[in-house]
């Protein structure tokens, strides 16, 4: 067993554990985008970073796939760490617009305005739909091509793909290719109309840099105040 703290709680998960396992074993949500039981890691979306070390030598990492390590220190919602996935749901909005999955994630982050202009219907690049494919569907028609702001997926050499089955897993599983919204105005890119969105918390006594990780917040229900009679 590794023995490890998040959020201030130690814990004693199986050796080979990733650290995004670990806290949602424990009740810390991490969001996602790029990840799915069943498909092999990758890290691609950036949205599970943690925060890992202490002091001027802590970093970010993707949870996913970042090991549980002897003593490892681990924040999953420090202000480091949601300005980082702040900032990462903006850029997906640019990208993807109107996607229900980004805009459900972008309104429970506190994103209500997008500030980069909208390239719309674009790919994420999550590789979803690249891994099911060939993990699940044993298929691997499609696959990443070419590279920095050309990468891409397709079929090799853009041909019609003998190995493909038409079995729609891959539009299944996309991010960019479900029914959504048709907001494109700046002031109102994200619905939120179907998120669960619930007040954080800031300035715990144990941790003054974290954020509220409970869903619904303990915190708030105790503390919210009774009706008068009560």
């Amino acid at each position: 067993m590794v023995n490890l703290w998040i959020n201030g709680l130690g814990v004693s998960v199986e050796e080979g554990t990733t650290v995004l396992e670990a806290a949602r074993f424990l009740g810390f949500p991490i969001p996602t985008l790029c990840h799915m039981d069943g498909l092999t890691p990758c890290g691609a979306c950036r949205l599970c970073v943690v925060e890992i070390g202490e002091g001027a030598r802590a970093k970010l990492v993707t949870s996913c796939t970042y090991p549980v390590q002897e003593g490892l220190r681990v924040l999953t919602a420090s202000r480091r760490v949601l300005r980082a996935r702040r900032m990462i749901l903006e850029l997906m909005l640019a990208s993807s617009p109107q996607s229900k999955t980004v805009q459900d994630l972008a309104s429970a982050h506190g994103i209500r305005q997008q500030r980069f202009r909208q390239e719309h219907e674009d790919c994420l690049l999550c590789g979803l739909c690249v891994r099911m494919c060939r993990e699940q569907m044993m298929a691997g028609a499609i696959g990443f091509q070419g590279r920095g702001e050309r990468r891409d997926i397709g079929t090799p050499f853009n041909a019609k793909s003998e190995e493909c089955r038409l079995c729609g897993g891959c539009i299944y599983v996309c991010p960019a290719c479900e029914l959504r919204c048709t907001y494109t105005e700046p002031d109102k890119p994200i619905c939120g109309g179907c998120a669960n969105l619930t007040p954080p918390c800031v300035d715990k006594e144990q941790f003054s840099n974290m954020m509220c990780y409970m869903e619904p917040c303990v915190a708030c229900e105790i503390e919210k105040p009774k009706p008068s009679g009560e």
